[in-house]
């Protein structure tokens, strides 16, 4: 679990930023120091570390470092405790900093300003940054930087994290000599300073109450459209009818909006497969950039429409601030089965993928809490399911609508997302029911921020980001897999006399005729069979070894029938169903459970998440193939 730091070549005095969560620190980091910046782990845990160089208008380097939010220097999160070991100097292979920049709300006053006079204490040199300060002025609460200055006894700047130069303020100051000589240095003794803080802590909030006094700010009260927007969207009724609303559209959208761009990357596909076929004479070179290379890689590029419209949904919501009220919602219902609304957040991350939602559960500070997240996250429905759920659903649910106005493979689509979350809400009322920790009650306290537009430039970047990491996945780890799983079907080469596929001669049909023993109880061929095996590393894997081994399999004009149609015909309804039942709790790929092993710290977490799930899916799949059976 150690991790080095990473530092820069041309140390400096060390800066570091800290604020709560929400007020803007890292949009101000990010105005600081721009594209010099570097992402690592701070050493012995697993908390992101980002640090980044920053030089000032005289040409001064400074080294700026972004600590993770905090309320306070009284850690109750892994995030939390790594702000308070930095600004006590306790931090593994890192000084204590040469200047604190406190970034405050300049709309939440009464909150930001405990946490400066925390600080303060510390003896560290100190300056504030009144971040926001254009919606305080226009939410009628009008800051005066230098009589806050006066009161609190440090400079006071105001800045616009979010506007082009509204850093520039900050920046100048930072070439005052005496600011980084005010304070005391000394180091804080570790067992002393977090008494004292506990103590001190008590009379912090009498404090801002009297320099709110002072300023005339303590009986300011804005009402902000966000307050109004609330009344609807935070209702007991409304809200989470609104919220079921928004997901169900969302769900629609992923085929409604896709049909067309897919096609056109089908026809793309099957015109280079063509194109190059045609240059190449028979033998393995075109085999292996056809079946292999253009097939594989094609089958799973296909799904990008379908990825690109989930994730700029799930960005949307993120960028506009709602997706903290649909952790208020959801509050009581994740509180039934044990964990509290702040769960949701990294729940719904793993959407997109399990590395970042399990990833996203530091900062939950109950430990149980975190653990029973991490455990339940793999079963979110992430985006390397759906080219596999997308390939079922268009094989074998017929398009048509429903009420005039649903598509049918979209409530499918819904179903299984769906699925996948009472899974995940079953396997956590488990664990509270059989656990005695599980059945304590956690009310949740997180910050609602405020409404806003969501930034075009930022969602554009945020697809651009996960565009480019599904793509060098396909580059990547899929094209590799799907290179191995076509030199697995191609040899060895049939014997003479042979009058099967040479699939069923090579070393990929014999491992599938094995796995299909084990998997011949819920409906898996042996095609499907090997095709999971690849499908341990990447799960999108599945559908480019599916259509390489079916490929192989296939003589005359067989083998150029899209895959779609060519499993439609060979499965039956049951398999299908099965299958898809299957991926709804498959064991996570490699990469997920190497990082939950990085999460908690051992092997133990990770093999007993994919021993439960591998048996959660094969349960799944048994019950629905035999009722599928049945009823068919």
């Amino acid at each position: 679990m150690k991790e080095a730091l990473i530092h820069f070549h041309a140390a400096g005095p060390l800066l570091a930023l800290v604020g709560n969560p929400n007020c803007g620190k890292t949009a101000l980091f990010n105005r600081l120091t721009g594209s010099r910046q570097k992402v690592a782990n701070y050493a012995g845990v697993t908390v992101e570390r980002k640090e980044g160089r920053l030089q000032t208008p005289s040409g001064k380097t400074l080294r700026v470092l972004d600590l993770p939010g905090a309320y306070s220097l009284h850690p109750r999160s892994p995030d939390e405790r790594v702000t308070c070991d930095v600004l006590y100097g306790r931090a593994i292979g890192e000084k204590r900093p040469d200047l604190v920049v406190c970034v405050v709300d300049a709309t939440n006053l009464r909150r930001n300003l405990r946490l400066v006079l925390a600080v303060k204490r510390l003896g560290l040199p100190c300056v504030v940054a009144l971040n926001m300060a254009d919606l305080a002025q226009k939410s009628g609460i009008p800051v005066d930087a230098d009589a806050l200055a006066r009161e609190l006894g440090v400079p006071v700047v105001a800045t616009v994290g979010v506007a082009a130069g509204g850093e520039q303020a900050l920046r100048a100051l930072l070439d005052d000599a005496e600011l980084w000589q005010r304070g005391t240095s000394a180091a804080v003794p570790a067992a002393a300073s977090v008494q004292d803080e506990s103590i001190s802590t008590a009379g912090d909030h009498e404090e801002v109450r009297r320099i709110l006094q002072r300023l005339g700010l303590d009986l300011v009260i804005p009402h902000t459209a966000s307050d109004r927007i609330d009344r609807v969207v935070l209702h007991p009724v409304a809200g989470p009818v609104l919220l079921g609303l928004v997901l169900f559209l969302i769900f629609q959208a992923v085929f409604a909006w896709a049909e067309a761009p897919m096609g056109w990357i089908e026809e793309l596909t099957a015109w280079a497969g063509t194109a190059v076929g045609a240059l190449l004479p028979d033998g393995w070179i075109k085999s292996l950039l056809v079946d292999g290379v253009i097939a594989g890689a094609g089958g799973v590029i296909v799904f990008l429409p379908q990825i690109v419209i989930l994730f700029f949904f799930i960005l949307l919501l993120e960028e506009s601030g709602y997706l903290p009220r649909a952790a208020f919602l959801l509050d009581r219902l994740m509180g039934s089965v044990g964990l509290s609304g702040r769960s949701f957040i990294p729940l719904l991350s793993s959407f997109a993928c399990a590395i970042p939602g399990i990833m996203a559960t530091r900062s939950i500070a109950n430990p149980r809490d975190r653990l029973v997240t991490i455990m339940i996250a793999p079963l979110m429905t992430c985006s390397a399911r759906l080219p596999v759920y997308a390939l079922l659903i268009s094989a074998f649910i017929p398009q048509r609508q429903v009420g005039g106005v649903l598509e049918l493979q979209g409530l499918v689509l819904f179903g299984l997302y769906a699925a996948g979350i009472f899974g995940a809400l079953a396997v956590a009322w488990i664990l509270k029911r059989f656990t005695s920790s599980g059945r304590m009650v956690r009310p949740l306290m997180m910050e609602l921020p405020t409404y806003h537009w969501p930034s075009p430039a930022n969602i554009l970047l945020g697809l651009w980001q996960r565009v480019s990491i599904f793509m060098k996945r396909v580059g990547g780890i899929i094209l590799g897999l799907t290179i191995l799983m076509w030199f697995l079907a191609s040899f060895p080469t049939p014997p003479v006399g042979a009058t099967g596929p040479a699939i069923e001669y090579s070393l990929a049909g014999m491992l599938g005729g094995l796995l299909a023993v084990v998997f011949e109880p819920i409906g898996f061929n042996w095609q499907i069979s090997i095709a999971l095996v690849p499908g341990l590393a990447a799960r999108e894997v599945l559908v480019s070894s599916l259509g390489t081994v079916y490929a192989l399999s296939a003589t005359g004009d067989a083998a150029t029938a899209a895959l779609t149609d060519v499993i439609s015909q060979s499965w039956s309804m049951a398999t299908a169903l099965s299958l898809l039942a299957w991926f709804v709790f498959a064991p996570q790929c490699l990469s997920t459970l190497a990082t939950i092993k990085r999460e908690t710290g051992g092997w133990k977490m990770p093999v007993i998440i994919a021993t439960y799930m591998f048996g959660l899916a094969y349960l799944a799949s048994f019950l629905t193939y035999r009722i599928a059976l049945a009823l068919t």
